[in-house]
């Protein structure tokens, strides 16, 4: 499984980004899809989750009612779509996958395939 991430940028506070993941090299369908980010100096953190389904979501109380996690299976995508952001968005934010059916959310040590990274940069 390959995982390209890409939609980064630098945007001022209160502005938006819409973050994409680009998924090959396996059947889309079966991949519970994460994104997580980290900060200069802090520890990797979960933002959002979306199951293998595509039909249920869960988000890191900080991005609660900003973000929102979708997938396009006919472009076997998934997207962070970013809204009123703030400094503390400042981040390297990463995709990760993981054959997962499970109805608990995986823990982010038990994703197994890893985009590179796209930068997010709020000015305040």
């Amino acid at each position: 499984v390959q995982l390209q991430a890409s939609g980064g940028g630098l945007v001022q506070a209160g502005g938006s980004l819409k973050l994409s993941c680009a998924a090959s090299g396996y059947t889309y369908g079966s991949l519970a899809m994460g994104w997580f980010r980290q900060a200069p100096g802090k520890e990797r953190e979960f933002v959002a989750g979306l199951n293998w389904s595509g039909e249920n979501t869960v988000y890191a109380d900080s991005v609660k009612g900003r973000f929102t996690i979708s997938r396009a299976d006919a472009k076997n995508t998934v997207s962070l779509q970013m809204n009123s952001l703030t400094p503390e968005d400042t981040a390297i934010y990463y995709c990760a996958a993981v054959s997962w059916f499970s109805t608990r959310w995986p823990t982010s040590k038990e994703y197994d395939f890893w985009g590179q990274g796209t930068q997010v940069t709020v000015s305040s």
